[in-house]
């Protein structure tokens, strides 16, 4: 695998703001096609939200539901096959999304660029011989190249190596590939379980939904997705390939 990419932005109050990006997905080197086009693309449509399990309050997101229950289950079920997605990764992408419409409600994010994003990411979850288990954990964790300034921004260690295992240089850690500074501001309990969970998809996959929303404001615009979706990597290999993962599953519905 190519050396991965990195970017760092500033959100809200000063926060250092990074994430680690696979560059390398489906036989692309990070050159890309040459035939792609030269600028940065947004999708041409947003998935319409999963139907709900059952009728919620707008509040119900933030009250102690678990956001892999908050979709139909049997709606999750089918998407998840037509789209090749793992079914325990779509119930997170599907309630994260949902979740966001309540907190964020103008923000418009469709589970169809979390499930992109997730894809280029990590192949939901999966990439390194990694499993997606039922209770939505992902063993062995995912953890990134060192940000050591060969290849990438060199993001100096800030964990202590507590959550990437290296103690002189942060790596992207996960199935959303934060790294332990972001993680340590923008870390979501989307499972409601009372931790953070970095390795746990709902936490992770939440996290990556809040933090879409507050860069990128109306995700629905497409300048505010691009921007969003650089804060995971500003290359124009990267943004085609969500943006085209975004397309297609957007066409599941």
């Amino acid at each position: 695998m190519l050396p991965a990419l990195v970017v760092a932005m500033m959100l809200g109050g000063g926060a250092l703001l990074a994430a680690a990006a696979v560059t390398s997905i489906g036989g692309l080197d990070r050159a890309g096609d040459p035939e792609e086009p030269r600028v940065a693309t947004a999708p041409t449509e947003t998935a319409a939200p999963a139907p709900t399990r059952t009728p919620a309050s707008a509040s119900a997101p933030v009250s102690g539901i678990p956001i892999a229950e908050l979709a139909d289950p049997a709606w999750t079920q089918r998407i998840a096959a037509a789209g090749d997605i793992p079914e325990r990764a779509m119930a997170a992408y599907a309630g994260a999304a949902l979740a966001v419409a309540g907190t964020h409600p103008a923000c418009g994010l469709g589970w169809n660029t979390l499930a992109a994003i997730g894809l280029v990411e990590t192949l939901h979850g999966s990439m390194h011989g990694a499993t997606l288990h039922a209770d939505g954990t992902v063993l062995p964790a995912i953890v990134g190249i060192a940000l050591d300034g060969d290849g990438t921004i060199p993001v100096p260690d800030t964990d202590g190596g507590a959550i990437d295992g290296d103690a002189v240089w942060d790596r992207a850690v996960g199935p959303m590939q934060f790294i332990p500074s972001t993680w340590a501001l923008a870390a979501q309990d989307g499972d409601r379980d009372g931790v953070t969970d970095i390795n746990q998809i709902d936490d992770a996959v939440l996290a990556a939904a809040v933090h879409l929303c507050e860069v990128g404001g109306d995700l629905t615009q497409p300048e505010n997705w691009i921007a969003a979706v650089s804060a995971y990597n500003p290359s124009l290999d990267y943004n085609h390939r969500v943006a085209a993962a975004a397309n297609s599953y957007a066409t599941l519905e």
